[in-house]
Order: structure tokens, then sequence, then C-alpha cells
């Protein structure tokens, strides 16, 4: 189950910029909470299928699915895990006993009725990010068999024999399973597949791109990479590798020093980093280094100097340009002689998907800028939406919306499945068909867009509600949304967490 972000694909929700937008505005933002995986099928497409959620009632969890149907009644005290929220398997566990630690689990269907009951545990493969945040694996679940754990792909079949002590997913680092057997750990991929047999003492990612392949470690701390396929790429003898890699080059520790070297071991630079204490990143044949004295720069991968290491911090941004960070305020350089924009914002963010930087002076309001460090927009950012491609922007105290080249958008372009379109007239909101036609009268103080399953979030006296795809209201103005960071309904059920462990629905 996917989580909910700011940037879809990028970095985490910034909780005090909405917090401090909020009470800026003396109003309830008009924030449409991107929970792109959860209530959407990718392609902003109207859903016609069932699509399931986590329900929260009366301290009870449940299910319930995209017409806002009760699915499986809330009675479950503990949180169940959808998987696949295309697919009716959800992940109860029951008679938890905290004092020894022990529970049990089971899987049910959409008709309430146990499944998969051969295994004695059923449970969710859950994914960490490097924010911490949690998905699950969507197509493998993990089961138990004999007090030893295997997997399941989403129709039942067995795809990884349960034969091994223990098995996790690998954190930050797709489409990875971790496999432990008598002590040792080995990997798999989410079919099942069998990448690297346990033997080593840890694995690590080299990305997040499993296909860059894999750091293993051995008992005496040799240090070595194999690739995506279990081809030897560095034999493992080295001090430390560092989960960074481009073009075939590795950033690895030996006799305690940083060097670069080629697939084959070759050394590749060693030049200029005698006294590095870290190694940040790679890209574009440039490397972030930290010297011993904690200040940041930037070095060649044959040794010159491009930034000076005079900085606290320095991040990748447009080819050839860097976010540095002084004092906490942020700037752009593109070498040691070049300032292109002064270090004078508090916050600064690349978003390489979008090809565009955020950044702001006060964590209210934002300048976009292109890659020729122009501001090409300026407002409140309350959304980059990386899969569709748009930028959601608060301008004199209007929504407006931009495509990645800052062209602007109307709301039919960017919602084009949507039956209904937020409006305002006379400080109201209310509601138009595509053709601009009047079908929600504007009486709300605010709104929010139709999400992927028709549904819309109405305020009236400080209060929200719900209307449906045709614009009828199916649940009154009534609930206080004031502390709420996401707004969203499915059916009578409106949004109830959001958060890196559950989001649910409640009502």
């Amino acid at each position: 189950m996917s989580r909910g972000k700011r940037y879809n694909g990028e970095a985490k929700l910034n909780m005090k910029k909405v917090l401090a937008v909020l009470v800026a505005l003396l109003v309830i933002v008009m924030f449409v909470f991107v929970i792109y995986k959860l209530v959407t099928n990718g392609k902003g497409e109207r859903m016609t299928n069932n699509y399931y959620f986590t329900s929260f009632q009366d301290n009870k969890y449940g299910v319930i699915n995209n017409k806002g149907e009760e699915v499986i009644a809330p009675s479950y005290q503990e949180y169940i895990v959808i998987p696949n929220n295309k697919t009716d398997i959800f992940l109860c566990t029951y008679d938890v006993d905290y004092t020894n630690n022990t529970y049990k689990t089971k899987a049910l269907n959409s008709k309430n009725k146990e499944i998969f009951t051969e295994y004695e545990n059923i449970e969710p493969i859950a994914n960490y990010d490097a924010n911490n945040t949690i998905s699950y694996e969507q197509n493998a679940i993990k089961v138990q068999k004999d007090g030893k754990y295997g997997m399941i792909n989403i129709e039942g079949k067995e795809i990884l024999p349960c034969e091994y002590d223990d098995l996790y997913s690998l954190k930050n680092t797709d489409n990875s399973i971790l496999i432990e057997k008598d002590g040792k750990i080995g990997l798999v991929d989410s079919t099942g597949k069998v990448i690297i047999e346990p033997q080593y003492k840890e694995i690590r990612g080299l990305g997040t791109d499993y296909k860059l392949g894999y750091i293993t470690i051995t008992e005496d701390d040799k240090y070595g990479v194999v690739d995506c396929n279990n081809q030897k790429v560095l034999e493992n003898k080295y001090q430390d590798i560092k989960s960074l890699t481009e073009n075939g080059i590795y950033v690895v520790k030996e006799n305690n020093n940083w060097e670069l070297v080629q697939r084959n071991g070759e050394l590749k630079l060693s030049e200029g980093l005698q006294n590095v204490q870290d190694i940040l990143g790679i890209k574009n044949g440039n490397i972030i280094i930290k010297n011993t004295s904690n200040k940041v720069g930037v070095i060649s991968s044959e040794g010159e100097t491009i930034l000076n290491t005079v900085y606290d911090n320095v991040k990748f941004a447009f080819t050839g340009s860097y976010i540095i960070e002084q004092k906490g305020k942020y700037g752009i350089a593109k070498s040691k002689d070049e300032i292109v924009v002064n270090p004078t914002y508090t916050t600064m963010n690349y978003i390489s998907t979008a090809d565009i930087i955020e950044a702001s002076e006060d964590g209210i309001t934002s300048n976009l800028l292109n890659s020729n460090f122009e501001i090409k927009l300026t407002g409140i950012v309350t959304e980059i939406n990386t899969n569709k491609g748009y930028i959601k922007i608060r301008q004199d105290n209007e929504e407006k919306y931009y495509n990645f080249r800052f062209e602007e958008r109307t709301k039919q372009d960017i919602n084009s499945s949507n039956t209904l379109f937020l409006d305002k007239q006379n400080d109201k909101y209310g509601y138009v068909d595509k053709n601009g036609k009047v079908v929600v009268d504007y009486q709300y103080d605010d709104a929010t867009e139709q999400n992927e399953y028709g549904y819309a979030a109405v305020q009236k006296d400080g209060k929200w509600g719900a209307i449906n795809e045709k614009g009828e209201e199916i649940v009154a103005p009534q609930y206080d949304f004031s502390n709420n960071l996401g707004i969203d309904f499915i059916g009578e059920w409106h949004l109830g967490s959001i958060d890196s462990n559950a989001t649910y629905y409640t009502k």
C-alpha cells in the first residue's frame, strides 16, 4: 500500500511547511493530499473495479471499497494491511499477547472468508525507504510453514519454498528481499527468484534501483559487490564500500583511504581523497566529498576541484550545478568561481523527475526555478505531481496548474477524467462540468478537487462534508479537520490518518 507524498517519488511531505501555510492563511488550504498509488491507477483514469482501503471505527479496523461500502466490518484491534489495493487480500493480526510477544495472523478475501489456510503465519512484506516510510510488496506475501518462511504470490502460488529462518525486504532498494538461513544472509527478488544464496554476514543495496547491484559483507568484514544476476563485480577485500555507483564506478575504502575503482577493481581515482572523511554522492563523474573538518565540496573523477570544501552541505541539482548550504542558508553554485544563486533561501529542494528547484525564504511562499536558474513561478506550492506532470500552486489566493515547462493548464487539462471541477465565484466554491456549466452552486467556504473515485470534500462554516460524482451532498458538513494534513473522502468515510505506518478511513 503506497503512502501519500507531497512529491510522489521524491522527498517526504514537509509537515512544518504545511502547518505554517495553514496558520498564515487562517483557513485550511485546499490541500489535495496525493495518495497516488492508493487512490489511483497511476494513469489518471476513472476507476471502475473495486479497490480496497483500511477502515477504522470504534477503535477497530476493517476494510471498505472505493464505493465506500463496508467489506470487512471493523472488528480487529490491529491494523489490517492490504498489500495490493486492487486485490482482495486482507492481512489481519489477532489474539495479540503483548506480554509474551505472541500473535496470530490470517488472510481474508472480500467475502470475509479465510484464505491460504495451509500456512501457520501470513504477513505482508514491509518495504522501508530512506525516510522509513512503509510500503508493501504488492505481489508477494510472507508465509510460514513448519516454522520456516517462504513466499506466495497474490494468487496463492508458492514462489519461494518455506525453508528459511526469516525473510524481510532490503531497506531502500526495490525488488530485493533478504533471506536468512543458518545464520547467513542471501537475497531473492519479488518473484521468489534466488539472486544470492545465503552466504554473507550482511547485504546492502547500491541504490534504490536493484539493477545497480549489491554490497556483500563476509564474516570477517570484507566488502565486495555483486550485480543483480549474482555475478561478482568486486572481490570481498575492501574495508568499506559506499552505497554509491555510477557507470561501473564504485567508492571503496582500502588501507583507510577512499578510492574510486572500476568494475574489475582497477583503480580509477585516489588523488584528492586522502584527507576525505566521507563521500556523499557521485553523479556525472563528479563526487561530493566531506573533509575531516566536516566541510563539504566537489571534485571530478580526475581529482580536479569543482567546489572548494567550505560548505556545510552540497547536493546535486541540475546538470553541472549544486545546491550549497552555508550557515543554514541555501543557494546554487556551478563551480568554485561561480555562484549562480546566492545562499539566501531557508529551504531548497531539487525535484529530479520534474527537473525544477523549489526554494523558499520564509518556509511558506516558494520560488520555482528552471535549469537556467530563472524564477518561473512564485506562490504557495501545494502539489508537485511527477506522475501526471503538473504543479499546483496558490497565487493571488487562487489555485493554478502548470506543467513542468511552466505553461499554465486548466483543471480540465489536468483532471481529464473528472466529472466535476472546482470553481470559485464571490469567495464561494462550487463545481462545474467540463463545459463550465454549474453543477453545484457556489455555496462552500472551501473545497477540494474531485478525487479519483468521484468524491470531493466541501467545507461550510468551518465544517467538512462530501459530495459524490454527481454533485450530491452525501455527507453534510460536520467534521472539523483543522488539525488534519490531508482531507479526502471515500463515500461517507474520511481520511483519518496519514503517517509512515498506517493510513485509514474513518467516520
